[in-house]
């Protein structure tokens, strides 16, 4: 499972790789696996990383579910780490509050967005946020790097899977794959593997050794 979530992989890939490992399997049983697993997954991951930092980068990017726009909601500490996403179908004040609400469960020192009304006018409403450093960047000029550049294994995926299908699957399916992808590559950059727990749950609860 955690091959699906981190690497460029169909369904039908893994069913290939597991086969070749001695395991028969069909792709719609690996996803339902990822389906039922997922969230465990990504649970283990986010109980496994650091505590996030102080200053949050929040940015959204437009992807396509079955030909539609639709707003990725993504929000990065200064590490690189992502903390949260949601999908959302606008990208208005009520949008960019459902977002804070749902992210800011902990209040960073600072938070970094680009210059959407959108994120002053929902942030006005939530007294938790009223107080909080609020830093705006231009888009053009590339400064909210670590939220854009969270971007790029999302729009990388898209065009793997010729876009996503529907809203819910979406929102689970991204929820576990930004977090697999930075665990992942924070491991690689430190020498170190993830925890057998971390890595693939569904080795333990489905029995696979």
């Amino acid at each position: 499972m955690r091959w699906y979530f981190r690497f460029q992989l169909s369904l039908r890939d893994i069913e290939e790789l597991l086969f070749e490992r001695g395991v028969i399997v069909t792709y719609e049983t690996i996803r339902c696996w990822c389906e039922k697993f997922g969230k465990g997954f990504a649970h283990r991951v986010k109980a496994a990383r650091r505590k996030p930092g102080s200053m949050w980068h929040l940015d959204e990017m437009f992807i396509t579910l079955r030909g539609e726009p639709y707003l990725l909601w993504r929000a990065v500490d200064e590490h690189g780490a992502e903390l949260d996403i949601l999908v959302q179908k606008r990208r208005d004040k009520a949008a960019a509050k459902r977002f804070f609400k749902r992210v800011l469960r902990s209040n960073p020192r600072r938070i970094v967005t680009d210059q959407l009304r959108s994120y002053p006018a929902a942030k006005a409403e939530i007294p938790e946020l009223v107080n909080m450093k609020h830093v705006f960047v231009k888009a053009a000029a590339r400064l909210n790097n670590w939220a854009e550049n969270s971007h790029q294994p999302t729009r990388e995926r898209e065009h793997r899977m010729r876009g996503f299908r529907d809203l819910r699957g979406t929102q689970k399916f991204l929820s576990c794959f930004g977090l697999a992808t930075f665990r992942a590559q924070a491991a690689s950059a430190a020498g170190f593997t993830l925890p057998q727990t971390a890595r693939c749950p569904v080795r333990r609860l489905a029995g696979i050794h």
